[in-house]
């Protein structure tokens, strides 16, 4: 149960303090046994949540703290009567080996998986006061471990658990040195990190009147200890010694180690040096155990930081019914934990910070006339304990770093303090109070950073620095509070960020005129050095650009820059906030291509593009095509207005045209469709003062029978601009030929006419008109019939009697006689031909006659017993049709069959027949019509083998309303 903390609490701290903090820091509580015991405690060890009790009558109890009810009850191998009592124990911090010393000078190793203490021969004799663990932790032996002993001699062993009976405990056992002064009353070793990669191991040692501190390198013993690492160290160092005088030998003497950090996130794990504390007759002597530098040089270092905190310091306790204070005799034990000194005097504990000595916890725990064994803790699991022959207490530390932030404060060691401080309060306080010391001490770019993060007035801090002429200083503060500012402070930071736009172009500026009139800036920097915190400023900006571009104005900004004349720092701000168009008119305006091309390439917004290209494609057309035609999600139809400005003033020939370039890559590698386009692309073949129209035919044919441009408009185009040939193509992919041919006949391109009078060969006679008009040209402009004759004979649709007309009224027959001959045999050859055909034509008309007499000749024969096809009843029975086929239906199942199969329309027209016959409502030759209608319309073709049948080809052999058993092979 816990003890009433108000039982002689002290605490030397202030109202405002216990008011923020109502608890505590330590707490003493007692543990409530779960067992009972027969005898007193006479030691007690506890380490890794595991505790160890040595009773009187030679018991030893193992708890496991976490499992209080698993309790180990074990017996030493002799009775108490002839071994003695237990008067010491060790156990290492993984609680896995533990030495116990008897009274009689018997020692016993237990190892944490046995029951069963072995006697360690080699150690039969020796008083045990003091062990050093092996730093390394291991658990299934001790590894090379340091004894301290009562007759000052130190040793070094090797103990390892064994099952054999034969085998001993002790590998070896090493005597490295005897002290004269008195017991080693503690001993600790640790390894030094070395920057050569050596083992260099520290070795600490306390007696009654000094502390011993060696380091140096350990030797390289055998494997599975085969001897001795610690001889070299103890042979060829020298200690460094802490020595005090006036040494009481009543006074009780030991050595502690603060513990593990509780928690590698905790705040507690920033301290990476370990805490040691030397209790003697004086008082308390402890410091930091330092790591660096490895040699003789650590020990005094490690000694000359430490501090004494002297028995007076601590309250002295009241006498028993009396006010009267009595003086401090002796600390019996003491313990380390992350922040205090825990001491142990007479009934009370008290704990002492020991960052700045005050007693922040004293209370009486102990009943009058109650023994304490002394303090112990737990190295790894960070707890304190206090133990008495009957009682076990834990010493509870609760939040024990709170007020570290505020010690570190007042010794101004503002980072320790700032690292401890927790929540906004405290961190303000440590920041308001750091930046004041820094600017007494006039380090005022130090205390900039350190009041940005503080809440002094912001006018007040910004008045000091604009008072001692700081603006480096000012020019810091302000990009630290910029971030302390949320986004909702919208105007605080606005403010902020353009007060720091001014500051930077005074900056730059002040270095500028430095560099350019060769003059120092300080005594410390030269123009060299200038002109790299200029490039360093100039960096800074920028980055304070790219990380508050949202918190500046941009007109404000613009015109701060501007008016410091700053081209650079205008560009790079306008970039950052993408305000290309600011930069591209700015180069523009200069006419500074390459800049403006530079720019462009980085963008990917089209109406940039658009924009844009008006103003630089008559001075960089290639350069900017380039960049164009990287772009294909541009709309080239916003293009045009710049492509055609510039095709306007463009004098050189097609090839060289970048604006031809850029709308064939549309059109070829986009693929692009837009009429727009394409016109644009003819209006320029087409305007072009060279008269070759190979390019624009090129594009033409390209282009097939489905062009994408404006037939029309390409149309009138050409013609405008005396484009003959591509005109003719235009009017032959419109279809009209015959404006074509007459075009083509018109500028006298007789073989342009005859190519397009042969492309339509699907109309003859469209194409025969084609070439006589190419004909009536061709023998107009011949100077020979012959030559024109020849000429003509090109196409297969004229003959002589088609030119004759065309020829002149004047004309010698011998020029064409022998096409005329050759005309005259064709027709004599054609004539014969047609007879021939005329007689096997009216030879077949006979035939057909004699056929059709045939017809009404025709029988089919019907056997008795013959069966319909279709209902399987005895044809004869009734009406019947038979078919050339052989195949005989009655007409009743006939006609239901073909009503089955026929359309709509035919199978409404055989039940109207139908109808007019079976009522008698027709007579004479109406009703011999209708029954032969009938007739043809039901009899028509068989069903079994005309087109019905194949319209049934999906239909199965067997249905399943007919008897399987038929088809069984």
């Amino acid at each position: 149960m816990a003890l009433d903390p108000s039982n002689g609490y002290v605490a030397a701290r202030s109202l405002q303090d216990l008011t923020e903090n109502a608890l505590p820091i330590f707490n003493v509580e007692r543990v409530q046994l779960q067992f009972s015991i027969a005898s007193d405690f006479v030691a007690a060890q506890v380490a890794n949540n595991v505790l160890v009790l040595a009773l009187s009558n030679g018991r030893i109890l193992r708890i496991d703290l976490d499992n209080p009810a698993d309790i180990d009850d074990i017996d030493l191998p002799k009775k108490t009567s002839e071994v003695g009592v237990i008067r010491r124990m060790f156990l290492d911090p993984t609680a896995s080996h533990l030495i116990i010393c008897t009274a009689l000078g018997e020692n016993y190793y237990l190892h944490t998986q046995s029951r069963q203490p072995r006697p360690l021969s080699r150690l039969r004799g020796v008083s045990i006061e003091s062990i050093a663990w092996n730093p390394a932790l291991p658990t299934t032996s001790t590894r090379e471990i340091l004894i301290g002993a009562s007759d000052g001699n130190i040793y070094e062993a090797y103990i390892e658990q064994s099952t054999e009976f034969y085998r001993k405990e002790e590998k070896y056992l090493k005597t490295l040195q005897k002290l004269q002064d008195g017991p080693v009353a503690g001993i600790w070793v640790d390894t030094v990190a070395d920057p050569r990669k050596q083992d260099v191991r520290r070795v600490l040692i306390a007696t009654q009147g000094r502390l011993l501190h060696l380091v140096g390198k350990i030797g390289r013993g055998g494997h599975d200890g085969g001897g001795s690492i610690f001889t070299r160290l103890f042979e060829t160092e020298q200690p460094t010694v802490h020595e005090i005088s006036r040494v009481s030998s009543t006074a009780n003497s030991s050595l502690v180690v603060s513990p593990d950090a509780p928690d590698s996130n905790s705040l507690e794990s920033i301290a990476t040096d370990r805490i040691f504390a030397w209790l003697s007759s004086q008082g308390v002597f402890y410091g930091r155990l330092l790591t660096a530098p490895a040699s003789e040089e650590l020990g005094t270092k490690v000694f000359s930081e430490g501090k004494l905190l002297p028995r007076s310091q601590l309250p002295a306790a009241e006498a028993p019914g009396s006010r009267k204070k009595t003086a401090i005799d002796s600390i019996e034990s003491i313990a380390l934990t992350q922040w205090h000194i825990v001491c142990l005097v007479g009934s009370r504990v008290i704990a002492v910070n020991r960052l700045d000595d005050t007693v922040v916890f004293d209370q009486v725990v102990l009943d009058p006339g109650q023994q304490a064994l002394g303090l112990f803790a737990d190295q790894q699991k960070n707890t304190f304990w206090l133990f008495t022959a009957q009682e076990i207490y834990e010493i509870v530390a609760t939040d024990e770093d709170r007020d570290v932030w505020k010690v570190m404060l007042k010794t101004e060691h503002f980072d320790a303090a700032l690292k401890y401080a927790r929540g906004p309060t405290q961190k303000d306080a440590v920041a308001t109070a750091s930046g004041d010391y820094l600017i007494s001490k006039g380090s005022y770019l130090e205390a900039a950073g350190v009041y940005g993060k503080s809440s002094k007035p912001f006018e007040t801090v910004a008045l000091i620095f604009v008072d001692n002429d700081q603006q480096d200083a000012l020019r810091k503060y302000l990009l630290t509070k910029i971030t302390m500012y949320k986004k909702s402070s919208t105007m605080q930071r606005i403010m902020i960020a353009s007060w720091l736009v001014e500051i930077f172009m005074s900056k730059l500026n002040s270095l500028d005129d430095t560099i350019i009139t060769n003059a120092e800036l300080s005594e410390t920097l030269n123009p060299a050095q200038t002109q790299d915190q200029l490039e360093t400023i100039r960096a800074e900006f920028q980055e304070f650009v790219k990380k508050y571009k949202s918190d500046l104005d941009k007109k404000t900004t613009y015109d701060i820059i501007s008016s410091h004349g700053r081209e650079d720092e205008l560009l790079f701000y306008a970039s950052a906030i993408n305000d290309y168009n600011y930069v591209l008119g700015y180069w523009m305006q200069r006419e500074r291509w390459k800049e403006v091309l530079d720019v462009l390439k980085k963008q990917t917004e089209p109406e940039i593009f658009y924009r844009y290209s008006s103003g630089l494609i008559t001075h960089v057309a290639t350069d900017l095509v380039d960049i164009l035609m990287r772009h294909p999600d541009l709309k080239p139809r916003n293009l045009i207005p710049a492509l055609l400005a510039y095709d306007r003033n463009f004098k050189g020939p097609l090839s060289q045209n970048q604006a031809v370039r850029y709308l064939l890559h549309v059109i070829n590698q986009l693929h692009s469709t837009d009429a727009a386009v394409h016109n644009t692309l003819i209006s320029i073949y087409a305007s072009h003062p060279s008269k070759d129209e190979k390019a624009l035919l090129s594009y033409l044919e390209t282009q097939g029978d489905e062009p994408s441009f404006d037939s029309d408009f390409a149309l009138r185009l050409c013609i405008q601009h005396s484009r003959v040939q591509s005109c003719v193509h235009i009017y032959s992919t419109m279809g009209q030929y015959l404006q074509a041919v007459e075009l083509a006949l018109a500028h006298s391109e007789i073989d342009l006419a005859s190519l397009v009078a042969d492309r339509p060969v699907s109309n003859p006679a469209l194409r025969k008109k084609l070439w006589l008009a190419v004909a009536k040209k061709v023998i107009s402009q011949s100077n020979g019939i012959k030559t024109a004759i020849e000429f003509l004979k090109r196409c297969d649709l004229l003959k002589i009697e088609d030119l004759i007309p065309f020829f002149p009224d004047f004309v010698v027959i011998d020029d064409f006689k022998e096409e005329i001959c050759a005309a005259l045999e064709d027709y004599s050859r054609n004539i014969d031909v047609l007879k021939k055909e005329m007689d096997e034509s009216s030879q077949t008309a006979t035939n057909i006659k004699i056929d059709i007499t045939a017809l009404d000749h025709r029988y089919a024969i019907v056997e008795p017993g013959e069966k319909c096809y279709i209902c399987g009843l005895p044809l004869l029975s009734r009406q019947f049709f038979v078919f050339p086929c052989q195949h005989a239906f009655h007409s009743d199942c006939l006609g239901r069959k073909v009503m089955e199969q026929v359309g709509i329309g035919k199978g409404k027209r055989i039940r109207e027949l139908q109808g007019l016959i079976s009522k008698g409502m027709l007579a004479g030759a109406k009703r011999e019509r209708a029954i032969a209608e009938l007739d043809g319309l039901v009899a028509g073709a068989c069903i079994l083998c005309s087109d019905f049948a194949i319209k049934r080809i999906d239909e199965p052999f067997v249905l399943p309303t007919d008897d399987r058993n038929e088809w069984a092979l």
